[in-house]
């Protein structure tokens, strides 16, 4: 048993799918006591991390997109609006497969906004002070395809 769990933990650090695939036939067959426990449960806590993580990430480039859409219009392309668009859908998506996202999009509007604005001035040679300070965007408002069409 003690050759399996040190198996089990180089299997983790040399080929991780592998890994996956070991403890997922474990949990199967109910082979708890073989189970990388430590290493699982890290990667769970990890997996809840990187969707909130992919959740803001897609906040901040749809809300840079509205802000150039909104203060370049002169030079609106089809790739901001594309990028509106997948922005959007990604997000869509995130609270379509995890509702318990939304209080979270909700809490990160300001701090997702602030790095908004910092990133368009920087990509528009807009002066910052140009930029409302708070997002001038309801959560509703983001989401929704015909905003700023």
């Amino acid at each position: 048993m003690e050759t399996t769990k040190i198996n089990t933990l180089n299997l983790y650090e040399t080929d991780y799918l592998r890994w996956i695939e070991s403890n997922l036939e474990k949990l199967r067959h109910k082979n708890y006591q073989e189970v990388d426990w430590e290493n699982l449960l890290e990667e769970i806590e990890d997996m809840g991390k990187r969707e909130r993580r992919a959740l803001e990430s897609n906040l901040i480039v749809l809300l840079l997109h509205l802000l150039k859409w909104q203060y370049q219009s002169e030079k609106q392309t089809g790739s901001w609006e594309r990028s509106i668009l997948e922005h959007r859908r990604g997000i869509k998506k995130a609270l379509k497969e995890s509702p318990s996202l939304k209080p979270y999009l909700s809490s990160i509007i300001n701090e997702s906004y602030q790095e908004a604005i910092k990133q368009a001035k920087a990509e528009t040679q807009l002066p910052l002070d140009i930029f409302p300070q708070q997002c001038p965007y309801s959560l509703i408002s983001i989401l929704d395809d015909q905003f700023l069409e």
